[in-house]
């Protein structure tokens, strides 16, 4: 069987960790280019795109070795997703609230206006002062009908067009307002999940992103970050996530944010059902926050979690038991992607 190919971002640049003659090899990279996201093309198994903060778009086609510009340079590009169903598609979320659209593999690239006009004046994000401009920190687009776009923005709404950009809803009630990531699901266009902040720490969608339903952890109020959800069974869903600040106490950074005492975990929802914590081996609490959860799309049960201090854990039973992967990828702090 290949093996996978693990790409991650930290607040620099890039770690490649492949297998090759009987070890994992770790490569850096990209190491002055300020990256943000990571996206993948499920047409072309190698090839994987990145967006920075001043370099744009870049793109590799050998699973991260070699990178070249595909365009948007000077825009900060804080969210990519490519068409599931045509990959010369793909959209690029950036700061201010804004998307950018490619029709031809990144040849050309033109903003969808209807999106700009949605902003409001009281959208902030906390994250990235000074100025605390809101952008689009998240983009997913339905793998049944390629005009059903979803974006969540940091600090805003969840919002859903439905032909392709040219108009957008207001914020889906029900979803989260600060959205941290946000897909639907890899195969069924039915589902969609978000994970964000505000207490709730996830939401999910069951009707294509038209209506949404909040999952709430038994017990604490949730700082949710990252979701996932299984390829075979897609009321299988899981979140990373920690708790909330208590303001009250002096409390402004999130727990998540605080390397070596998040206070962290994954949690997985079957069926709607509340969110339960997952231990099975994982450290508990997790002192590093899991900020990229990573299916196999060919292999169900399985799950990937990066954590911010560079580990990676493995489930191969839908997060029952877990084992921790021989490498580790220095940190993953804004992204991570599986290949192969």
């Amino acid at each position: 069987m290949e093996q996978k190919v693990f790409l991650a971002l930290d607040w620099q640049g890039m770690t490649r960790a492949a297998y090759k003659d009987g070890a994992w090899e770790l490569t850096e990279s990209l190491q002055d280019k300020h990256m943000h996201c990571l996206a993948t093309d499920r047409h072309h198994p190698k090839r994987v795109y990145a967006g920075t903060r001043t370099s744009g778009v870049l793109r590799s086609d050998d699973s991260g070795i070699t990178w070249r510009s595909i365009g948007l340079e000077g825009k900060p590009v804080k969210s990519l997703t490519v068409d599931p169903q045509n990959p010369d598609v793909i959209y690029a979320g950036s700061k201010p609230v804004s998307i950018y659209v490619t029709y031809d593999g990144g040849g050309r690239w033109e903003e969808l206006p209807a999106l700009r006009a949605m902003r409001k004046w009281w959208w902030f994000s906390p994250a990235e002062p000074p100025g605390l401009a809101p952008y689009v920190q998240a983009i997913s687009v339905s793998p049944g009908n390629p005009d059903v776009i979803a974006c969540g923005i940091e600090l805003g709404a969840l919002m859903v067009s439905e032909d392709g950009g040219k108009s957008w809803s207001g914020h889906k009630k029900g979803a989260i307002r600060d959205c941290h990531s946000l897909k639907f699901h890899y195969y069924n266009s039915n589902w969609a999940y978000e994970g964000g902040a505000g207490g709730v720490g996830g939401s999910f969608s069951r009707d294509g992103g038209n209506t949404w339903q909040q999952s709430r952890g038994k017990i604490r109020k949730l700082y949710g970050w990252m979701v996932a959800a299984d390829p075979e069974r897609p009321e299988v869903w899981y979140l990373s996530a920690s708790g909330m600040p208590n303001i009250l106490r002096g409390e402004f950074v999130p727990p998540a944010h605080d390397d070596g005492n998040a206070q962290a975990h994954i949690y997985r929802s079957v069926g709607g059902a509340r969110l339960e914590k997952l231990a099975g081996g994982l450290p508990d609490p997790l002192d590093y926050m899991a900020y990229a959860l990573e299916i196999d799309p060919d292999a169900p049960g399985h799950l990937y979690a990066g954590l911010a201090n560079g580990d990676v854990w493995h489930t191969t039973d839908y997060g029952d038991t877990w084992a921790q992967m021989p490498f580790n990828l220095n940190a993953v702090h804004r992204d991570m992607v599986v290949l192969g």
